[in-house]
């Protein structure tokens, strides 16, 4: 890590960022996961979001089970542990296939706590 006096070596990365709009590119990439994302929970049993989906966030009230298997294969912040409210975030390397992954897993974990 570099000294805060050489903010030189730190600063420079944003130029990079900036350029050629690839901050607004990852930030698309990011808000498209998150859509795909919120598109796919509406369809599965005992999924509910929360709020409504402008960035890179989701936020998704899941039965307590759910969390708990989905935690095992995922990393997420539960977000309200009174209401099991998790949030889950998308950003500019998540893929389709994650997202599908995803999105498979919470079916499977879904349909496990309804049996």
């Amino acid at each position: 890590m570099q000294l805060l006096s050489k903010m030189r070596f730190i600063s420079v990365q944003f130029n990079a960022f900036f350029e050629n709009d690839l901050w607004l590119k990852n930030a698309k990439q990011a808000n498209k996961m998150a859509k795909l994302l919120a598109d796919g929970i509406i369809d599965i049993p005992g999924c509910r979001i929360t709020q409504k989906v402008e960035a890179n966030a989701v936020f998704v009230k899941l039965p307590p089970r759910v969390i708990d298997d989905l935690k095992k294969r995922y990393f997420f912040y539960t977000w309200d542990t009174r209401e099991h409210i998790v949030r889950l975030m998308t950003s500019f390397d998540t893929t389709e296939s994650d997202v599908s992954g995803f999105l498979q897993a919470l079916k499977e974990a879904s349909k496990d706590n309804q049996e």
